[in-house]
């Protein structure tokens, strides 16, 4: 269970990777990227098709970071993210954000068990948006549901 200490310890982490990156302009992904950015993170996207994401260079795997992260924001689908995990190990990535909430299927549940075996420290489900200092009023909406609903972290 994710709790709002977890999400602040995350966003303290000034210099972070976000996995998934897409090439596409309009993407979603691009947008949390972009977000990232303007709030003055040092944020390295990691893309194994892409050379460069809006002018900064854009890594194939999290163990290609030099010097390595602490932090990574999972932009990809729970059944890529167990693939990533041994490089997010190697990496010494100690805290993860899987945007797209992990359920309980084969799949995400290897990725949970492994971040627990590792002591990596797992938010899972949230947009990180909503947590960024001077969001955006649809994403401090989409947080205002959440609490109304006994959904927002505690």
């Amino acid at each position: 269970m994710t709790d709002l200490q977890q999400i602040h310890d995350f966003l303290s982490e000034k210099r972070l990777a976000i996995v998934g990156v897409s090439r596409d302009t309009k993407d979603y992904t691009r947008i949390v990227f972009g977000e990232f950015v303007k709030r003055g993170y040092h944020v390295i996207p990691v893309n194994p098709l892409a050379s460069e994401i809006d002018g900064k260079p854009c890594m194939g795997r999290l163990i290609d970071i030099k010097p390595p992260v602490q932090a990574a924001l999972f932009l990809i689908p729970p059944k890529t993210t167990d693939d990533m995990m041994q490089d997010c190990a190697d990496a010494g990535i100690k805290k993860v954000w899987f945007r797209r909430k992990l359920r309980h299927d084969e799949h995400s549940s290897n990725a949970l068990s492994f971040c627990k075996e590792h002591k990596v420290s797992v938010i899972s489900g949230f947009c990180p948006l909503m947590f960024l200092p001077e969001t955006e009023s649809f994403h401090r909406f989409h947080g205002f549901l959440l609490k109304l609903f006994g959904k927002y972290p505690h």
